[in-house]
């Protein structure tokens, strides 16, 4: 990651901290973790929340090789519009994640085969958590991949616990990864799998 783009993670930052909810982007050693869900072969579509300034996005571009078809939902436009002129290539969405089954569909996509977050979720209160989890599991597929990561000096704070158990509450599955301390701050991922109400299993849900 330049010193330019961690200038203007920091800016960002500065300017809207509940959004950005970090004052430093993550490290490759964290991206490549993960990122590890994204198939290698075939053509999966892969979600990405909160990109920023790309810190994961280089890790799922290099893993999809040219293949499928990578959304990426950033909120901010500053962020949005580096992220469209770097990555040319990429489906880059001036959005709000919780709008994702309808960014789906005007794309003739139904689900979503691999989603990567890198979304503040500790800034976020109970009843944002719940809908941005609610869109997320309307649309990933039963075979797919949730990825989301957390600061380990954060794992026992409140919005940190209560996401904990709402992933468990939503996914058959939840792996947690060893610690990557070469991250700053250091970070864990969570791998979730097996959603319980997996997209398109009983139609589209409203929203709660």
């Amino acid at each position: 990651m330049s010193a330019h783009d961690r200038a203007a993670f920091l800016h960002e930052f500065a300017r809207a901290p509940f959004t950005v909810g970090a004052v430093a982007p993550s490290g490759e050693p964290l991206a490549e973790l993960i990122t590890a869900p994204v198939p290698r072969d075939g053509d999966p579509l892969v979600v990405e929340l909160g990109p920023g300034t790309g810190a994961f996005t280089a890790a799922i571009q290099h893993r999809l090789g040219g293949r499928g078809h990578h959304l990426a939902v950033e909120v901010n436009e500053r962020f949005a519009r580096r992220l469209a002129t770097r990555y040319p290539e990429i489906d880059v969405a001036v959005a709000d994640a919780r709008d994702l089954r309808e960014m789906l569909a005007e794309r003739g996509h139904h689900q979503a085969d691999v989603i990567v977050s890198g979304l503040p979720w500790a800034a976020f209160t109970a009843s944002r958590q719940h809908d941005l989890l609610d869109a997320l599991t309307g649309v990933l597929a039963p075979h797919g991949a949730f990825t989301t990561f957390a600061y380990a000096h954060t794992r026992w704070a409140p919005p940190a616990r209560r996401l904990r158990r709402s992933l468990d509450g939503l996914f058959e599955e939840v792996v947690v990864s060893r610690t990557v301390w070469a991250n700053v701050p250091p970070a864990f991922v969570y791998f979730c799998r097996r959603p319980r109400v997996p997209a398109l299993a009983f139609g589209w849900r409203g929203r709660s």
